[in-house]
């Protein structure tokens, strides 16, 4: 008995026959070594993708793990005595405290430490500029939490000047002529005799994360620039998120086929490529040129992001409702439901794991954008912390990007600092987006 699956089909004949070609053994391994080949070079691409990626990432990171430590010096200091803040007598209050002198207690202290520079001017400055100039700012903080400090006499531990830390951090060689130093030998010894002494400490840079900007690299921190993101996305989100589910709604399951939707739908398609700094320029000219809003505020900064975010949440908010089987509208419809209740109550609900999906992918984009907040006034130096939608702020991005514009040595560290902590947000919101496709996504 013939087996008819190892039997080959007979060649068809006729005039009206189609010859297919018949592979053969020499056909067949060429055939498969093309598509080993294809997917070497595959693989080779992501490889070389990957490597690109942990080079740079790694670059980054080399350059700014520093700036998450902080290096401080211990310093015995005099605290000022209560009558020299209220010589009227009695505890002084807080505003005497905050006016009070800190500056010299702390000089005194230094000159305390190396009387051998007490008698030279220039030495003096040098001395003077191994700490924080923020230093004396620390101790009035400090009398501030704890009154009773006035009058007393305790060792505490302050931020040194940027050189000095980056001569902790290794940043600074010690082995080039002291001409192409920024720390001469006299400050050096001074370092090393403080270093030897246990004096010299380096703490985890919590004020990174909890300062301002500031000119001086060792008081700046990206709480403002990180405040003024998250008021910045708070508005881009209330106002692109509803928007635009309505619109994919609207679009997908009631606007009718005709020229007028086909010409709204190229034109969405349309925003969504086109160059940030357009949705800037059009926020200058809209929102503060014509309706007069705040300059540098992040409701302007929202309202432009959002503009550029649209697009892009319709166009994933159009794609999940189309992935919503037919069925399941027909099926409600049958049962008597209204459009408006199929789509609020069944295609909705079922298609808004991936317009959550599409919308946090575009906060990401936001998050990153500078070019639409750079037009918009968003590039001042701002130091205070803004409380509200319409203080002047900043963005994480914009922060950045001044850094990086600034010459010392230490915002080099702070610049990619704050690279890594863009870059650890933009993969949380990612990994987020994929995790609520995995965990809502059904298959139909």
């Amino acid at each position: 008995m013939t087996d008819a699956a190892t039997t080959p089909p007979a060649p068809a004949t006729g005039p009206g026959a189609i010859r297919r070609p018949v592979l053969t053994g020499p056909h067949l391994a060429r055939r498969y070594a093309a598509e080993r080949r294809f997917r070497l070079y595959g693989l080779a691409g992501i490889a070389f993708a990957g490597l690109m990626l942990v080079l740079l990432v790694g670059s980054i990171a080399q350059k700014g793990y520093s700036a998450f430590w902080q290096t401080y010096v211990e310093i015995e200091i005099a605290f000022p005595a209560v009558q020299a803040l209220n010589p009227d007598g009695g505890a002084p209050t807080e505003e005497q405290i905050r006016r009070g002198d800190y500056l010299t207690p702390l000089r005194d202290a230094l000159k305390e430490q190396f009387p051998e520079a007490a008698g030279d001017r220039k030495q003096r400055r040098m001395l003077y500029g191994m700490v924080s100039p923020g230093a004396d700012l620390a101790l009035r903080n400090m009398v501030l939490a704890d009154p009773s400090l006035l009058g007393k006499r305790k060792s505490v531990w302050v931020k040194v000047s940027d050189d000095v830390d980056s001569l902790a951090k290794g940043h600074i060689r010690r082995d080039v002529p002291e001409a192409n130093r920024r720390i001469n030998d006299t400050e050096l010894g001074w370092f090393d005799t403080l270093d030897k002494a246990g004096r010299i400490e380096a703490r985890f840079n919590v004020d990174f994360f909890t300062h301002g900007d500031s000119r001086e690299p060792v008081e700046a921190g990206i709480y403002g620039a990180l405040t003024g993101s998250i008021l910045t996305l708070t508005v881009t989100l209330l106002v692109s998120f509803p928007i635009g589910v309505m619109a994919a709604v609207y679009l997908e399951e009631f606007a009718p086929k005709n020229r007028l939707t086909d010409v709204i739908e190229v034109n969405i398609n349309n925003l969504a490529a086109v160059p940030s700094i357009v949705f800037g320029l059009l926020g200058l000219a809209v929102f503060l040129n014509f309706f007069g809003l705040p300059r540098s505020a992040p409701l302007v900064g929202g309202l432009v992001l959002a503009l550029m975010t649209l697009p892009t949440i319709i166009i994933a908010g159009r794609s999940a409702l189309k992935a919503v089987p037919p069925s399941i509208r027909e099926a409600a419809l049958g049962l008597g439901a209204s459009r408006l209740q199929v789509v609020t109550h069944h295609v909705l609900p079922l298609a808004m794991p991936g317009i959550l999906t599409g919308t946090i992918i575009g906060m990401a984009q936001a998050l990153g954008e500078t070019a639409p907040l750079l037009m918009i006034g968003m590039v001042a130096f701002i130091v205070d912390i803004p409380q509200g939608f319409t203080d002047p702020a900043t963005v994480l991005p914009v922060q950045i990007y001044l850094w990086a514009d600034s010459p010392e040595r230490a915002f080099v560290e702070r610049t990619s600092a704050a690279i890594l902590v863009l870059l650890g947000f933009l993969i949380v919101m990612n990994a987020l987006a994929v995790l609520l496709r995995k965990r809502f996504e059904r298959r139909w």
